[in-house]
């Protein structure tokens, strides 16, 4: 049998609180002043003193003035702590994606980004289709990129990217071109830009002449640059301008039906019809020219048609040209990129060019960042250009977009 030492209390009645219990002073406990001190040292004669002991909290004096807590700011956080910002889930895909393919886990790349296509069908999802894109040209697998293709268009209601062949390394014997950057805008005034692409026109026998930084053109500059155009056919160089299409947009807001100005920008609109093989646009821009200036618009040159895709891309000799491009290539591996100082000492802006790169590893792309990073201490612009997306992704990753700009490729 079990006995309570309590007695329980009646149901109808609360229990009351108690005065918290407060210790008596030693008169009101009976003890003499004149035993206080004696009190005092028998408690100190039993265990260690409080000084002694580790990590006790002081006792503050009881004649210490109060804590003055006014200038006290609570807070829920201190004001140097910063939350991290939870990974955007693309980012993370996009990130993971790049990593397996600089690994060579192109299994495990193919896998994920499949899976991520079928998650992400709108919005900012579309790069990773792109990369996968990419993935399959890369590896010549076309079924399933024509697949990809079909879906891509239902899913975001546009066209896809168009197959073509992964570019491979140029023979040795292979003609090879040297890049040439227009610095500047398209106009009249610009003599750098056309004085320097005069200069690699005379030392070059093919020359590519990237147009992509031209924000402006006037009717003398599309002049001089139809002029020079027309010179390098005479002389039977070639040129072909990369970023024509972006300019032919810019072309459009000055060639107007039935407005007889800026007759030059009608011609380089023509020439440019022309080098693209757009023969039904080039025969209705004719005939809109022969009525708007009352003279005979230019014939068409089957013979003309450049293709669609620019060839492989070499580095030329520093004495060739006036600013080639430093030119990657390949499947890169463990490089430490030790001739490119010595390129962006002589040029500016320092122009890479990554449309044949197929891979590149993380170390690689690590010792690269601390090139550049050194580049961009001198105050130079630094572009890469056209590297494909999944290799894109990993500049993203290892930070390069913080010392570069990165243009992709138009699809």
């Amino acid at each position: 049998m079990v006995f309570s030492f309590f007695k329980k209390q009646p149901p109808d009645k609360k229990m009351l609180t108690r005065p918290a219990v407060t210790p008596r002073a030693a008169e009101e406990r009976g003890v003499a002043p004149e035993d206080k001190h004696k009190a005092s040292s028998v408690a100190v004669a039993v265990g260690l003193p409080r000084a002694d002991i580790p990590f006790a909290t002081p006792v503050a004096r009881a004649d210490a003035p109060p804590l003055d807590l006014s200038e006290f700011v609570f807070s829920e956080t201190a004001t140097d702590f910063q939350l991290e910002a939870e990974l955007d889930p693309i980012d993370a895909e996009a990130e993971e994606a790049a990593m397996l393919y600089a690994n060579g886990q192109d299994g495990a790349v193919r896998a994920r980004l499949e899976n991520a296509t079928r998650v992400y069908r709108s919005g900012a999802g579309e790069r990773l289709w792109l990369m996968l894109f990419d993935l399959f040209r890369l590896a010549g697998l076309k079924a399933p990129f024509e697949a990809l293709g079909i879906e891509y268009a239902e899913a975001f209601e546009k066209s896809p990217p168009g197959w073509r062949e992964a570019m491979r390394a140029v023979p040795a014997s292979a003609k090879v071109a040297g890049t040439v950057l227009f610095k500047g805008d398209l106009t009249g005034a610009n003599d750098l830009g056309f004085d320097g692409l005069r200069q690699a026109l005379e030392k070059s026998q093919q020359l590519r002449v990237d147009l992509s930084k031209v924000r402006q053109i006037d009717a003398a500059g599309c002049e001089r640059l139809l002029a020079l155009l027309q010179q390098a056919q005479r002389s039977r160089r070639e040129i072909e301008l990369l970023g024509r299409d972006y300019l032919s947009g810019l072309l459009d807001s000055r060639v107007i039906s039935g407005s007889a100005v800026d007759r030059s920008c009608w011609l380089l609109k023509l020439e440019f019809c022309q080098l693209r093989g757009q023969l039904q646009q080039f025969e209705d821009l004719a005939i809109d020219y022969a009525v708007t200036f009352e003279i005979s618009p230019p014939s068409w040159e089957a013979g003309r048609v450049l293709k669609s895709e620019p060839d492989t891309l070499v580095l030329a000799a520093a004495d060739d040209l006036i600013a080639e491009a430093y030119v990657l290539k390949g499947d890169i591996k463990a490089s430490r990129f030790g001739d490119l100082l010595g390129y962006a000492a002589a040029n500016d802006p320092v122009l890479i060019d990554c449309s044949t790169v197929t891979r590149m590893d993380f170390l690689s792309a690590g010792a690269l960042l601390n090139v550049l990073t050194t580049v961009k201490g001198t105050g130079r612009q630094i572009i890469f250009r056209h590297p494909n997306y999944l290799l894109a992704e990993l500049f993203r990753v290892v930070g390069l977009k913080a010392v570069a700009e990165i243009v992709l490729a138009r699809n």
